[in-house]
C-alpha cells in the first residue's frame, strides 16, 4: 500500500479542488492511503461538504506559502506550512511520496533542503510530460534551475532517460538538447560544451533540437535549462488557450459553424483531453532523494488525481535508486571524464 502526502492548501482552487482530487484517486486507486496535509479545519469542512465515505488522515499545517512569496525565506519561516510539513512527513519516512500544487519554487527549496538531493545530483530538475504528434515526450528541467552548469544538464539528461524508460516504457529512449538550430556550431558556448558532453554521454543523444520540433515527437527526452524550459511551457500553454479561443470565436460567428460546432462535440472532448495538462497529472522533481510531483497552479481535481497516479507509477518502479545507478555509470564514463579536463 503506498502512502500518498497531499498538499491542501497549495493551488490556486484550495482546497475544494484538492480535497476532489484527493476523494477522486482514493476511489480510483484502490489500497492507496492519502494524507491530507493543510488547516485541519478547513479539510474537514470540504469533506463535509462532499460528504465522502472515503477515509484520510489528516495532517494540521495552519501556515500558509503563498504563490507569490519567496521561496527560500517562506520555507525557513514556515515551518508548519503544508510544503514544509509535508516534505518532512516524506524524509520521516511517514509518507511514500508528497503531492503539491502550491508555490514552485517553494516545493524545489524544500525537498531540496529537507530530504537532500540524490548521491551523484547536483541539482534537482522538474520534468513535465507534453503531448507531441507521435505521444509523450518529457522535457526537463522548466524551472528550478535557471542558472545551470554543463554537468547538471548532463543529468538531467540521464535522469529523464531513466524516467521515461521506466514510468513510460520505452526501451532506449531518444535525447535531444533544445537549442537555436540543429548544428552542432549553433548557440552559445555554454550550450556547445554541454552538446560535447551529450555526444560522449552513454544516452541516445540524437543532437540539437529546435523549438519548433518540441510538439513533433522528434525525440522522447528534450533537456533545457529552467529559464528556457519554463519560458517555453508558459508561452506553449498561452499559445493552446488563445487558438482554442480564437476558433470557438470565430465558429460561433457562423450558423452553420455552430452546426458543425455541435457535430464535432465529440472529436473536440477528445481533442481537450489529448492535450490538457489536467491529463498528464503533475511533473516529478527529479534528482531529490523522495518522490515529489509538483502540480500545476490551475490543478482541477482531475489534475490532482492525475498528479497522484504519476506518484504511484515512480513508486512503483523504484525510479531514484535507477537514477543513482545511471548517474553514477555516467560520470564515470571516460568520455565525459575527458570533456571536464579539457
Amino acid at each position: 500500500m503506498y502512502r500518498i502526502g497531499l498538499d491542501i492548501s497549495g493551488g490556486d482552487y484550495a482546497p475544494s479542488e484538492i480535497i476532489k482530487g484527493a476523494i477522486l484517486a482514493r476511489k480510483e486507486f484502490q489500497g492507496t492511503h492519502i494524507t491530507l496535509i493543510g488547516v485541519k479545519e478547513e479539510i474537514e469542512k470540504e469533506i463535509a461538504k462532499h460528504k465522502s465515505k472515503e477515509s484520510f488522515t489528516i495532517i494540521d499545517a495552519p501556515e500558509k506559502i503563498e504563490m507569490a512569496e519567496q521561496p527560500a525565506a517562506s520555507v525557513r519561516r514556515k515551518r508548519n506550512s503544508s510544503i514544509v510539513r509535508g516534505v518532512t512527513l516524506l524524509k520521516e519516512k511517514k509518507i511514500d511520496a508528497f503531492v503539491s500544487c502550491g508555490n514552485t519554487g517553494a516545493v524545489v527549496c524544500a525537498s531540496t533542503l529537507i530530504l537532500r538531493l540524490i548521491e551523484g545530483v547536483e541539482r534537482p530538475g522538474i520534468a513535465l510530460m507534453i503531448p507531441t504528434k507521435k505521444g509523450i515526450s518529457l522535457i526537463i528541467d522548466v524551472g528550478a534551475n535557471i542558472g545551470p552548469k554543463p554537468l547538471h544538464l548532463l543529468q538531467y539528461a540521464a535522469m529523464a532517460y531513466v524516467y521515461y524508460k521506466l514510468v513510460l516504457g520505452k526501451e532506449d529512449p531518444t535525447v535531444g538538447l533544445l537549442n537555436i538550430g540543429e548544428e552542432a556550431s549553433k548557440g552559445s558556448e555554454f550550450v556547445k560544451r554541454v552538446h560535447k558532453l551529450f555526444s560522449c554521454a552513454s544516452i541516445n543523444f540524437v543532437g540539437n533540437l529546435e523549438a519548433k520540433d518540441i510538439f513533433s515527437g522528434k525525440c522522447d527526452c528534450i533537456v533545457c535549462d529552467g529559464f528556457v524550459g519554463n519560458i517555453a511551457l508558459k508561452v506553449s500553454e498561452s499559445c493552446a488557450d488563445v487558438l482554442g479561443r480564437f476558433l470557438i470565436d470565430e465558429i460561433l460567428e457562423d450558423p452553420l459553424g455552430k452546426i458543425g460546432l455541435f457535430l464535432m462535440q465529440r472529436s473536440l472532448r477528445k481533442f481537450k483531453k489529448k492535450i490538457h495538462y489536467a491529463e498528464y497529472g503533475g511533473a516529478p522533481l527529479l534528482g531529490v532523494d523522495g518522490i515529489v510531483i509538483i502540480g500545476h497552479g490551475r490543478s482541477s481535481s482531475l489534475a490532482v488525481k492525475n498528479a497522484i497516479k504519476v506518484a504511484i507509477e515512480e513508486l512503483s518502479r523504484g525510479l531514484n535508486l535507477e537514477i543513482k545507478r545511471r548517474i553514477n555509470e555516467i560520470c564515470q564514463n571516460s568520455g565525459v571524464r575527458q570533456v571536464f579536463t579539457v
